[in-house]
Order: C-alpha cells, then structure tokens, then sequence
C-alpha cells in the first residue's frame, strides 16, 4: 500500500493511490467465512494515548439509534471509524481504533446496524473504496460488547464508505425478531447480501435480480464517480414478525431501497425469497432513505436526483400506504421549486405522524430541515424568509464549545454563521425523547433537546454535541520548543494552533483559511515565524505568522501556483522557499513573500525542508535525488542518489545540529526504509532492521541522552507501529499497541522537544493522536531495547482502578499500579478479587489470568521495570451482571497495596 492522498469527508474526497487489488472473486452465492481475530502482540510501554481535541472536523453520515434500549446510539464516519455515544460522559467512544495499517480501508464506514433484540450486538459494514484505490476488500465487523472487540467477516467485494451515495442508507440492517438474519446492499452491481448467523457468513441473494447500476458519471475512469451505486437501504416491517431471537419467526416483509432512477424500491412478503418492485412508485430520482412508521403503516422516502454527498438539483418525498399500495407526493417543496434533493429522514417514533426531512444538498444560503406533524399532509421550515435577505429562524445556533464552527466567517445574508448545516444526510429522532434529535453535516454532529418547542413555535437551541468524535485528516504537525505545544495542517479545515491539547481550539487558520493546509514549518531559532502552504481556489495558497500562528497575514505567489506543496523556513526565520504544486516550481524569498525568486538545479514539485542550523541551507528531494542549497534556496545542487524513487518519502533535518537529516519512505515493490545522513545530505546510511518507514520526527532527548529521541511510523521486526528510539536508532521500541493503531498514520509524526515521551501522531480521519509515557524515562534511557519480566517485590504499591466505560452485560477498565518503593521493580503480578462474579475479557498491556473470582495481571515484556515513583498502566474489558463494584484490595507479589 503507498500512502493515502489525505482528504477528510468534509467537502473533498479522501483519496488514494493504493497498489492495484488482484481480481475481484466471483459475487457467487457461497458463504463467505469468517475471518478470526488477529492475535495481538507485545508491543509497547506503558502509554497512554489521547486525541488533540478539534472536536468533529468531517462528515458523519450515518446516525443510528437502537429501538428497544434508550441512549444506545452509534455514528459512523466516512474515513474515521465508528463510534458510540456514552450518556454519562455526553461523548462519543471510537470503536475502530484496532485497525491496523495493512486494512486502513475498515476505517471507512459505509453501514452501521444495531440489534434492537439484542442491543449488546452492532454490526458495521466497512471499506472506504470499490476503485483500485483501496486494494483491500470490505468486510463486515461484528461485536457482542457493543464494539469493545469485534470479529470479521471478509466479504468478495469492496464497500465505498467514502464514495458517492455514501450518506444513503442504512444499507445494513438487521431482522428486528429472528436478529441472527441480516441483510447488506452491496454495490458495483454486487447486489444484495445475506447472513443467517449473526453475520459469521454471508451470500448472496440470487432472487433479487436488480443491482442497482446508477453512476454518478459514467465517463469517470478512476471508478470512483462511475461505480454503480447498487443495493443502497434495507427497512424491515417489524409489525409482519414475532417474537425475539433464535426461536422467533422471521420478518417477512422487507423493503429494499435501489440505486436504480426506474426501480427504485422493491418488497419481499415472504421474508426475503422472493422479491416484487412496488407497483405506482414514482420515477426519475434514488432513493436515499425509506423509513418505516409500522404503526401507522406508511413507509415514507426520501428522494434525489443525485447520489450525494455534495449534489442533487431536485428532488421529491413520497409516502407509501403499505396496506393499500397508494403513493401520495407529500414533498414540502414543489419539484419546481427545489434545487437540492432529499435525503435526511426520521420519525418520531412516540408521536406517530410526526416526520421530519432535510434538504442535504442546499449548501446556499444554508441546509434546510423540514417538520411535519400530520403524516406530511403540511410542513414547517427551520427557517424562513421574512423579507428576503432577511431570515426569520425557528432555533438559535450556540456552538460556544466549538467556536471554531464559524468559520470566522462574516457572510451577507441570507447566510449566516454558523450554517445550520451542509451535507445533512444523517438526521434523527431519539425514539425514547421527542425533544432529543440529531443531524450530521460536513463537520460535525449537531443536536438539540428541546425539538417540540417547534411545534410551540418557541425557539430551540441546537448545538454540537460531537465531543470525543475526531474526523481530521492530518497532512502536517510542528511542535515548536517554545509558543503553543503543537501546530496542526489538516485536510478540509485548514488547520489549528493548539495551546491546550485538551480544549477545543476556539478558531481555525484565518487569513487565509486554506481548504486545506499542506505544509508547515516554523524558524528553529525563532519559532514564533511560521509559514503554511494550502489549497485554495483562486489563492493565496501561502501565509507568514510572527506570533507563533496567533495570526496570519498572506503572502504573494508566483504564477503558475496551482496548490499548497511544501515550505521551509530558514532556521532564523530570514527567508523561505516554497515548493508549490503547479507549474511554478520551486521558488525563494527573503521577508514574507513580496516576490518570489524562481530556484535552480531543482525540479518542480520537489520537497523541501531546511537545515535547523545554517539559515542559508535546504534541502529538496524528488525521484530518488536528495538536493541541498548553501544559498537560501537560489541554487540547488544534487548530492545523493539511489535513495527510493517510488512511493512517498518525507525527510526532516534535526534541531542544533547542522547537516544531520533523516528520510523516510518508499513503497513494498521498491526501496523502503530509513536513511540516515550527517554531511548534508552529501551520502546515506540505511538503518538495519527497519523494514519500511513512512515519517520521521524528533523529540526531546531521553533521560541522560545526548540525542534527540525518535519517533516514526515504521515497520520493524516484521510489526508495524509506532516505534521511538532514544539512542539515534540503534534500538526501537514500539509505544503503541494492537488496540491502538488508527488504519494509516504515515503522513506525518512528531515528538514534543519540552516532554520527553510524547509523541503527535497523525491520521487519516482519526483526527491527531498523542501518547505520553507513563514513566519519566520509562527504562530505557539507554536504548529502547525493554527488560524481561522477573519476580516482582511484595507490597510497595498503589493501584488506581477506574470503570471507564459501562453498558448492559459489558465495561471497559484502566489500571495504573504506581511503584512507591525505592527500588525499582523488574517485573510485576498484581491481583485481585471480584466481589459480584465480574469476568475479564480481553486484556492489553499486561497478561491476564482468572480462576473464580480472583483476577492476576503480570506485565507484558516491555512494562516489566517500573522505577521508583514511576507506574504502568493496563486495561481490560470485562463482563457483568446485577453489579459491577470496583475491587476493594489488591495484592502485589502477595502484600496488599494501597488504593488510590
């Protein structure tokens, strides 16, 4: 796989290069088996990992409530995994973060179902794209501990989470009484798919014939606007089955929504053999949504011109009367009227006749969501015009806790900000609260508790409530040793300057705010001058700051620019030389950026990068050729060749130390590693044992450490990971672990040059990641080489033990055992009772044992030695039923420890 071409699901498409996937096998009627899990490997140190909080940042199309179990709700992203909402903590908890670097496909999400029989089950249906820039195949996850851990079931064709038509749906969905059936539409003319065990295995549907071959844009050669739609909604009507789980009878009748203009929606009555399209059904449009009130025996649709997420001209909702077959338009705009289609649909669901409907493709002057209480017969608007450009608005907007949702904008009317919305494809009602509902749009999840006062004609506030729900896709982070901690370039948001990493920054880059921003760099002996470099149409496409990214004020470009590219900043933040996308090629300048001087001896759309040292010297690389300027960036000479001419390569030269570079990169088919050079580029040295690796960064040095610790993400030993070095590469270990590994993270990394162990990861969709060691040295100040376990000291401890996630039947726990000796330990066993017969189910960064009731963890090989004052950290998930109390005592090596 070579490197993504990040974009998050906002308004761009998250696109890739991958290596071309081997045939797809045949869509046979076969079941397909079940994939085990993967069994997980001794990895990391005790660390702890947190997002950089953004808060949202890209599109959520899909919002799913459980029917029968009140606030079990789920979201699901196009590029940044699933997640389900906690009451307690009115956040969101990621349930993907396991997938690893070989399936960063699984991290799009294009269906998500949960079991209303069971609500302990969710299923997702993943894969980001059907073209070859996926080369891996979908799958659908399933959990029993409502996506604590998950098992895999392969499928012989690919999902598009990130394609066209992605926020219609739910194209996975399962049989509210015999829950063991599910059904999944499939596209690419794949068709429609079914599991009757809980989706272990999966076939195909022979009696349904229609595929569903919609495209966007047939003429489209990349496959990713000319792939058929296919099978896109699955809704059953739970009023023609009985009872619950394995000895109940089947649903039997099922509506299957289409990607087909003519047939759009077709009905089985006999639980899923055979399969009729619903005669008198409108014409001309997809269907997005089709939503069933069982009760009152309508089935109501949402419809488009378009598959979405970002068009649709017109569009229609209709109302289907189940037991009479009568079809009643029922839009609440005339056809004539509309210039966006229909897509956001729920009911609510304890006030029957009560529907409510989104125009998801109005970008100007804003989305539109409509709210009838009579079955559709009439409709209210969020908004209005009063006398045109002035609106009059049914709820006010108050995003204080993400107050970067403005945009900093200063629109004309009619438009305001913030926008109510944009892309609004997900929109539901709880259907335990009437007052309760959210919608997603293009950057965040957005909701309200007070939705009658509609009704009331009162006003009601709506707000995010998208807190712990990160969907960044990260192109470029700086930490600077001095000014804010860190400094972010991000896809379809420009970017932040983060002086709290655990506060909502208030506002994004503002002038200009870049579509998305590129490249960064600050001066090293004058960190409060930066430069960014983003996509912009019309431009500028580049901004200085002399405040440490406080402000920003635009600079000049010169013809031909097209994009961001990459920057450098000299070391005393003198001059620049950009690299931009286009025809320009590179360029210098002295100031900030007035005028641009055309560079020599390199070639256009080289990266660049500066020495950290001399302020007159860059460096550029393309094509296997490393290049470097005494200059300022004037001229440019070659120095070394033969370093990797395929795939992506990033280098970075290291802080306080003149000419010392180091370059990552390559591709699987081709030279792939990390080189090291301390002559300026002039010769490299391929470091042994480190089998590929897609970004380098440095941090603050170790513990009696004279260099710079670190950090890549890397392939070494055969494992791929996170992995820092404290002793110039020699040793590597790996701080992450199998629970933690976020798809892809080789765009960018890098330590923090003030906190030695912390290390900014960043994702394609999963937003940015730190981690910090629990330790302060953790061991290893003289190589990451890790210690081996041995006999633990009895006593001189203190435990933390915290319940941090809790839902019916399951929890999730984090354990921290402090060391309050002095001496340091070499290996530890902590144990434990369980006072109310709770079991331990899957248990990272210790071992777990149980027998009864009574509970050991004994360290991982890489925790084993715990210095004096310091700690190590583990978490399990576990089962529970009646009580879940926490542990009263707990034993080291047989002594009891304190409780913290």
């Amino acid at each position: 796989m070579r490197r993504p071409r990040l974009l998050a699901g906002l308004a761009g498409l998250a696109l890739t290069a991958g290596l071309l996937a081997g045939a797809l096998p045949a869509g046979a009627a076969e079941p397909v088996p079940a994939e085990p899990a993967p069994a997980r490997t001794a990895a990391a140190p005790s660390y702890t990992w947190k997002n950089v909080r953004i808060d949202g940042g890209g599109f959520v199309p899909g919002l799913v409530f459980n029917r029968t179990e009140k606030n079990l709700l789920y979201a699901r992203t196009d590029i940044g995994g699933a997640y389900r909402w906690d009451q307690a903590g009115s956040a969101w908890v990621p349930l993907l973060d396991h997938i690893g670097w070989d399936d960063w496909g699984h991290t799009g999400v294009v269906s998500l179902a949960s079991d209303s029989a069971d609500p302990d089950r969710v299923y997702a249906a993943v894969g980001t794209y059907t073209n070859d820039w996926d080369p891996g195949s979908g799958a659908v996850l399933r959990s029993a501990d409502r996506g604590a851990t998950w098992q895999r079931a392969d499928l012989p064709f690919k999902l598009g989470g990130n394609m066209p038509g992605r926020g219609m749906g739910e194209r996975l969905a399962v049989d509210p009484h015999r829950n063991s059936v599910l059904y999944l539409g499939a596209p690419s003319g794949n068709g429609l798919w079914r599991s009757t065990d809980s989706g272990a295995t999966w076939a195909k549907v022979t009696s349904f014939t229609n595929p569903g071959g919609y495209r966007q844009d047939p003429s489209d050669t990349s496959g990713y606007n000319s792939d058929e739609q296919g099978i896109v909604w699955v809704t059953f009507d739970e009023s023609t089955g009985s009872g619950t789980g394995t000895g109940a009878t089947a649903t039997k009748t099922i509506y299957v929504g289409v990607g087909d203009k003519e047939n759009a929606v077709y009905r089985s009555t006999d639980a899923g053999a055979t399969w009729t399209r619903l005669a008198g059904q409108p014409t001309g449009y997809l269907a997005h949504k089709g939503v069933l009130d069982a009760g009152n025996g309508y089935l109501y649709l949402a419809y488009s011109d378009t598959a979405g997420p970002y068009d649709g001209g017109k569009g229609q909702v209709w109302r289907y009367a189940t037991a009479t077959g009568e079809w009643k338009n029922i839009s609440p705009v005339a056809e004539a009227d509309t210039y966006h289609g229909f897509s956001g649909l729920t009911l609510d669901r304890q006030r029957p006749g009560t529907v409510m409907v989104s125009a998801y493709s109005s970008w100007w002057p804003d989305t539109q969501i409509f709210r009838s209480t009579d079955s559709g017969s009439t409709w209210t608007r969020a908004w209005d015009y009063s006398s045109y450009p002035d609106r009059t608005d049914r709820y006010t907007m108050d995003v204080s806790s993400v107050p970067w949702l403005t945009w900093g904008a200063t629109p004309t009317p009619p438009e305001r900000t913030p926008k109510l919305g944009w892309m609004t494809e997900a929109l539901e009602i709880d259907p335990f609260d009437s007052d309760r509902m959210l919608y997603g749009t293009g950057a965040t999840v957005y909701g309200t508790t007070e939705l009658t006062r509609w009704d009331r004609d009162a006003k009601f506030t709506i707000r995010p409530m998208v807190k712990g729900l990160e969907e960044t896709a990260v192109l470029d982070l700086v930490s600077p040793p001095s000014g804010a901690p860190l400094i972010s370039a991000l896809g379809d948001i420009g970017g932040f300057r983060h002086t709290d990493l655990g506060a909502v920054p208030p506002m994004m880059f503002t002038s200009p705010n870049f579509t998305s921003t590129t490249s960064l760099d600050y001066a090293e002996t004058a960190p409060d001058t930066l430069v960014r470099s983003g996509h912009l149409d019309g431009g500028p496409r580049i901004a200085f700051s002399t405040d440490n990214g406080a402000n920003w004020f635009a600079g000049q470009e010169p013809a031909g620019v097209t994009g961001g590219g990459t920057v450098a900043a000299a070391a005393d933040g003198g001059r620049f030389v950009w690299s931009p996308d286009g025809t320009a090629g590179v360029h210098a300048t002295t100031g900030h950026g007035t005028s641009w001087t055309a560079a020599t001896g390199i070639p256009a759309g080289a990266t660049v990068e500066s020495d950290r040292v001399d302020p007159k010297t860059f460096y550029g690389f393309e094509g296997g050729t490393f290049y470097a300027s005494t200059d300022g960036g004037l001229t440019f000479t070659a120095r070394a060749t033969g370093l990797p001419a395929e795939g992506d390569v990033r280098f970075k030269a290291v802080p306080g130390r003149k000419g010392d570079i180091w370059l990552a990169g390559g591709a699987p088919d081709s030279a792939y590693g990390l080189w090291h050079s301390t002559d300026g580029g002039a010769t490299f040295t391929r470091l042994p044992g480190v089998d590929q690796a897609d970004a380098i960064g440095f941090g603050k040095a170790a513990p009696n450490a004279a260099y710079p610790a670190l950090y890549s993400s890397a392939k070494i030993g055969g494992v791929r990971g996170i992995f820092r070095s404290t002793d110039a590469g020699a040793t590597w270990l790996r701080v992450n672990d199998d629970a933690h590994q976020w798809g892809w993270t080789g765009a960018t990394i890098t330590g923090d040059p003030r906190v030695y162990g912390r290390v900014y990861v960043a994702t394609n969709g999963r937003g940015i990641l730190y981690g910090d060691t629990s330790g302060t040295g953790g061991g290893d100040g003289g190589g990451d080489g890790g210690t081996d376990p041995g006999t633990p000291p009895a006593g001189a401890c203190e435990v933390t033990y915290e319940v941090v996630n809790q839902w019916q039947g399951g929890f999730q726990a984090d354990v921290t055992v402090t060391n309050t000796s002095t001496t340091a330990w070499n290996g530890w066993n902590l144990g434990w009772t369980f006072a109310a017969g709770q079991t331990v189910g899957q248990m990272w960064n210790a071992t777990a044992g149980q027998t009864g009731t009574g509970v050991t963890a004994r360290n991982a090989a890489w925790n084993g030695t715990v210095a004096p004052g310091g700690s190590a950290s583990f978490g399990f998930t576990g089962g529970w039923t009646g009580t879940n109390p926490v542990p009263a005592a707990f034993t080291l090596g047989g002594a009891r420890c304190a409780a913290g």
